[in-house]
């Protein structure tokens, strides 16, 4: 947060470190360092660059529960029989106002966390079900859960362990994956920085990667991508640095290799891209095919495990990145052999269809982007509904080649699911 408010007023850290008193590597180490030495400087620091106090705390170590466990009183048997079911009635009805509403009801747990919910099962449970949400392209409910996760994401990590920490930077750095998805880049920025934070304060380096990864790919979609570049080298560094010892590390390694190619490819570093591509592949041979059970960070967006990387990922992610280069040709040819059930989620398999969709698309071919773009839909719509780059590609279809086979059944398929 000090470094967002130093860069928010286009300051140096000379500058911040002129007006608080210190020398500019002062001022950097204390934005990077994952534990606080020097607590009255970090409170200078954030009061020169305008955060509030009470922010800066809750930051670092959130409040309890506003209201204990013990002195929850149930008005009677009925209603604990029926709370249940307006939760389920009260779900139902946010998930169908919209993602203008869902975002809205993000935007207050964000800016104040909410009470704690009760009643809902386990966090762990809950996070892997949120997970799942996001692998089926299921945003909006995802959207809708996502209050009540934070909340007590925070109740967790106020025991401060590290685990709880890392726990809550997973549920922040989940909340960035699925906002980058529908285009809320401002809030998914908010979300990975917060992830960032927590990730640091835990200790943990695969929390702190898959939260760098988010931010990254924030950075890229402000087209800020010297800066995604720069940060995704460095936290690819810091995972080569734990030693790979094990297949959550070595994955999380080749996860960010993936993304490092992706990010160089969006800042035209051609050499870059490719050569992160190759050792992307070749990290990823070592991995098993399934990853281990009672992992804290299991598959998915909000971390990285041995099933989220292997051969056919870092192939699909050769198709981004080639696409990325200008290179539709070598983007098709990048995906040739790819086949829908070689990926696990849903989400990866509809992906496979969107970014060939792309590289048609670029090639110029409307009635292979809209097959493409069709399968994506068969099996995710949220996955062409939602993300603005492909639904922009749906419109144009439309648009411009009305009656080509498929463009009528994709526009009919999107908007019905819309």
């Amino acid at each position: 947060m000090i470094r967002l408010g130093r860069e928010h007023r286009a300051w140096t850290p000379a500058v911040l470190g002129e007006r608080i008193g210190c020398s500019a590597a002062t001022v950097s180490r204390l934005e990077r360092r994952s534990r606080v030495v020097d607590l009255a400087l970090v409170h200078l620091a954030a009061a020169e660059v305008g955060v509030p106090r009470h922010i800066l705390m809750t930051s670092l170590a959130p409040p309890s529960a506003a209201v204990p466990a013990g002195t929850r009183v149930t008005a009677s048997s009925r209603d604990a029989e029926e709370e249940p079911m307006r939760r389920r009635t009260l779900l139902t009805a946010t998930v169908a106002a919209g993602p203008a509403a869902l975002l809205m009801g993000l935007d207050e747990a964000l800016a104040a966390t909410p009470a704690p919910t009760s009643g809902l099962g386990p966090l762990d449970g809950r996070l892997a079900a949120a997970r799942d949400l996001y692998d089926k392209g299921a945003h909006s409910r995802l959207l809708a859960a996502l209050p009540g996760l934070i909340a007590d994401g925070h109740r967790a990590a106020a025991s401060r362990r590290d685990v709880d920490r890392a726990r809550l930077s997973s549920v922040y750095t989940l909340a960035s994956s699925v906002l980058g998805k529908v285009g809320s880049y401002e809030r998914a920025r908010l979300t990975a920085d917060r992830a960032r934070t927590w990730a640091e304060v835990s200790g943990s380096p695969l929390a702190a990667a898959a939260a760098a990864r988010e931010l990254a790919i924030v950075l890229r979609h402000q087209d800020r991508h010297d800066e995604a570049r720069r940060l995704m080298t460095s936290a690819a560094a810091d995972v080569e640095a734990t030693g790979l010892r094990t297949d959550a590390s070595a994955a999380a390694y080749a996860q960010m290799l993936c993304t490092l190619a992706y990010t160089a490819a969006r800042g035209g570093q051609r050499a870059e891209a490719l050569a992160m591509v190759e050792e992307a592949r070749r990290s990823a041979r070592r991995l098993p095919g399934t990853p281990p059970p009672g992992r804290l960070f299991p598959v998915g967006p909000a971390a990285v495990g041995p099933a989220a990387v292997g051969p056919a990922a870092v192939d699909l992610y050769a198709v981004g990145v080639h696409w990325a280069l200008g290179d539709a040709g070598a983007a098709l040819e990048a995906g040739k052999d790819l086949r829908p059930e070689q990926f696990p989620t849903a989400e990866r398999k509809a992906r496979l269809g969107t970014d060939m969709a792309r590289a048609w698309w670029a090639w110029g071919r409307p009635e292979q982007t809209a097959s493409a773009l069709l399968s994506a839909h068969r099996v995710s719509p949220g996955e062409v509904r939602d993300r603005p780059a492909i639904r922009s590609i749906v419109d144009e279809l439309i648009e411009r080649h009305p009656h080509t086979t498929g463009v009528r059944e994709l526009h009919a398929a999107v908007a019905s699911a819309a």
